[in-house]
C-alpha cells in the first residue's frame, strides 16, 4: 500500500506549475447605463493598469466558489447571478507566470452593492463607452461576456438580475438599449414585452419625470409562460 501511494504521488512531483485564476466580468445597471466594475491592478507586473477583478483559486474551492467569494469580497452581495464564460489559456497571456484564467460574468444591481467595499478595493464603475483599456486579455473577456449577455437577453428576461424590484417600461427598454447598444422602437418593444406573462403591473406610479406619472411593473417570478422569449436586438 505504501509503495502504491508513493508511486501515485510521484506522478505529481517535479511537474511544471500552472496557476489557475478566476476573473470576474461584473456588469451593473443604474437605471440609465450598463456599467462594468474594474479596478487598478495592485501587483506587478503591470501594476497600476486597469483590470478586471480576480483571484487565484484556493485549495479548498472550485471555480464557482472562487467567483462567488470574489463577488462577495468586492460588492458585499450574495445570491447573485453568475455564470461561467470560458477558459483563457494562451501560453503568453500573463507575463508574470504561466496562468490559466476562468472567466465568470455576473449581473448585479448597482444600487444594492456595498459602496464602502467597492471603494476600499479601489474599484470603479465605468459605462461601456468610457471603459479604459484593460490589462492582459481582459478586453477580450469583456467582449466575450457582452456577446454572451446579448445572446442571453434574446431568449430570457435578463432584467430579473439588473433592474430594481419595481421599474417602469422605459427603464427596461433603456436596459435593453444599453445591452444591445442601439435605440429600439418603443411601440414594438413594449408590445412584445407586454404580450409575455412575466411582467406584473402594480398600482404604484413613478412621478419623478411627469405629473401624470408612469405605472411601475415588477417581475412575476412564479409565472410560467408558454411563449418563447425571443428578442431581436
Amino acid at each position: 500500500m505504501e509503495f502504491a501511494k508513493n508511486q501515485q504521488n510521484s506522478w505529481y512531483e517535479n511537474k511544471e506549475q500552472v496557476l489557475v485564476a478566476v476573473d470576474c466580468i461584473i456588469f451593473g445597471f443604474d437605471n440609465e447605463t450598463l456599467k462594468l466594475l474594474v479596478f487598478k491592478r495592485e501587483i506587478q507586473p503591470l501594476k497600476g493598469s486597469w483590470s478586471l477583478i480576480g483571484s487565484f483559486i484556493r485549495q479548498n474551492e472550485n471555480a464557482n466558489q472562487a467567483g462567488l467569494r470574489i463577488l462577495k469580497d468586492i460588492t458585499g452581495l450574495e445570491n447573485i447571478f453568475m455564470e461561467e464564460l470560458k477558459t483563457y489559456s494562451a501560453v503568453d497571456r500573463d507575463p508574470g507566470a504561466r496562468c490559466i484564467s476562468i472567466g465568470q460574468y455576473a449581473l448585479i444591481r448597482i444600487d444594492e452593492n456595498n459602496k464602502e467595499l467597492v471603494n476600499k478595493h479601489g474599484a470603479f464603475w465605468f459605462s461601456l463607452d468610457e471603459l479604459p483599456e484593460l490589462v492582459l486579455d481582459h478586453n477580450q473577456m469583456v467582449k466575450d461576456a457582452l456577446d454572451r449577455l446579448r445572446e442571453k437577453a434574446r431568449f430570457s428576461p435578463i432584467g430579473f438580475e439588473l433592474l430594481p424590484k419595481h421599474f417602469t417600461l422605459p427603464q427596461i427598454q433603456t436596459l435593453y438599449e444599453q445591452i444591445f447598444q442601439k435605440k429600439l422602437d418603443s411601440r414594438n418593444f413594449r408590445k412584445k414585452l407586454l404580450s409575455l406573462n412575466f411582467l406584473k403591473k402594480t398600482e404604484i406610479k413613478d412621478k419623478s419625470s411627469s405629473k401624470k406619472g408612469a405605472y411601475l411593473y415588477e417581475f412575476d417570478y412564479e409565472m410560467e409562460t408558454d411563449q418563447s422569449f425571443i428578442f431581436k436586438g
